[in-house]
Parts: C-alpha cells; structure tokens; sequence
C-alpha cells in the first residue's frame, strides 16, 4: 500500500521534495542538451563524411549526458522512496496520496505554487483539482482513520 499523508506531513515535506523536484529537472534538460549535441555531431558526420571528429568535445558530451541521467534517477528516486507521485516532470506536476472519507485521492502540487491548495481524486488528472476548502478539512482524515 502506498504512503499515506496528512495535509501537513505533505506540506512538511514540499520543501525537499521541491528542491529534489528542481533537481530532476534540471537534470533532465541538461540530459536532453547533451544528446541533442551528440545527435547534431552524428548528422555532421554523416553529412560531411570525412570529417575529424573532435573526440574530447565527445567525451564531454557523453560524460554531462550520464552525470545528468545519474543525477535524475536520484532525484526522481528520492521523491519515490518518501511516498510521492511525480506526475508531470515538465511542469513539475506531483501528487501526495491521502485519504478523504475513506477513500484514497492525492493532494495535489505544482512547481511554482506557495502551498498544497488543491486536491483531485485518483482517477482525474490535473485538470480535476479542486481547492482544498473548508469541506475539504472536515473530511480529510490524511493517512489516519477518524
């Protein structure tokens, strides 16, 4: 079973998990820079034939490109093992699971946001959130039954 959270476990949490969040993509677009260089080098070759391939400009782009996959993988690893679901990377989209009369739906958090204002049952995306209200509280048992 997943990792539960109360509202307030989660927003303990948001600031690790925003860091660790930043991280992975930081990563990833430093991962998509390295092989977009590598790909651009590969059709220069092919292209021009005999070209002299600059072998250090390769090992640099090679060596960032496995840092940056390293450095993502742990990232997106620390986020797993505390209990949170990274829903969308590219806009730092990640969900806490909870549980609301019962049943279990995800507060909900993007990158950018001051606190976990909304939540969204788990069969809806992020287009469902609905802002955690005054019903919302009186409902959310969190990661413990009433």
């Amino acid at each position: 079973m997943a990792r539960l959270f109360t509202l307030q476990e989660a927003e303990e949490l948001l600031p690790r998990v925003e860091r660790w969040l930043r991280d992975a993509i930081e990563s990833k677009k430093n991962l998509s820079e390295a092989d977009s260089g590598l790909n651009a080098l590969l059709v220069k070759i092919n292209m021009v034939g005999g070209l002299r391939v600059d072998l250090g400009r390769v090992a640099e782009l090679k060596s960032g490109k496995e840092r940056s996959l390293e450095t993502l993988k742990q990232a997106l690893g620390e986020i797993e093992t505390n209990g949170v679901l990274v829903k969308d990377l590219d806009i730092g989209l990640i969900d806490f699971p909870t549980l609301l009369d019962e049943q279990e739906v995800y507060l909900c958090w993007k990158l950018g946001e001051s606190h976990i204002g909304w939540w969204h049952h788990t069969s809806e995306g992020y287009a469902g959130r609905k802002a955690i209200d005054r019903d919302f509280l009186e409902r959310h048992q969190g990661g413990r039954p009433h």
